[in-house]
């Protein structure tokens, strides 16, 4: 078993001015102790990615660093691995977001994508976050959640997290 506070926080993947970042709650164990963004066996992210339409195809979690082709980028809110983001407190969240929102300042998305409400809703203090677009921009940038395609998130099917995320694909490729 790993221990997670022996692991290295996860790099991210970034350049300013990307349409868009997808933004993680934290980095799973996986994900920490390879380096490489979505790594874990159960995680879905790369696979809905693809089939919504974001890559050509799928790309494999040691190519992580592809996706910036791709118009995308990838981070964190916190950057402490767990095994769980359940693992984290909200406090441990809200503490992070401060640093978070001048990241996203800096590197100036047109969005950025919460992979599950639970880093902006603990950021935010808002409680009753609907899926999607949200009203309130978040670092300068629009903000869009969508459903987490972690393996251990069972609400939402393949199909679903596909839709989701297709929504956005359509509405980024949309704007001017």
């Amino acid at each position: 078993m790993t221990d997670a506070a022996s692991l290295p926080s996860l790099p991210d993947v970034l350049e300013p001015g990307l349409p868009l970042i997808f933004c993680g709650i934290n980095p799973g164990l996986s994900s920490a102790s390879t380096g490489h963004h979505f790594a874990g066996r159960s995680n879905r992210f790369w696979r809905v990615l693809h089939l919504a339409g974001f890559t050509p195809e799928q790309i494999r979690p040691e190519d992580s660093h592809t996706i910036l082709q791709y118009g995308c980028g990838l981070t964190t809110v916190v950057p402490r691995p767990t095994a769980q983001a359940a693992e984290l407190s909200r406090t441990e969240i809200e503490l992070a977001g401060e640093a978070f929102r001048q990241k996203i300042e800096h590197y100036a998305p047109r969005y950025v994508v919460f992979l599950g409400k639970m880093a902006l809703a603990a950021i935010s203090g808002t409680r009753d976050l609907q899926w999607g677009l949200q009203a309130e921009p978040f670092g300068g940038a629009h903000a869009w959640v969508v459903p987490n395609p972690s393996g251990l998130n069972r609400a939402f099917d393949l199909a679903a997290l596909v839709a989701a995320y297709r929504e956005v694909r359509v509405a980024v490729a949309s704007m001017p």
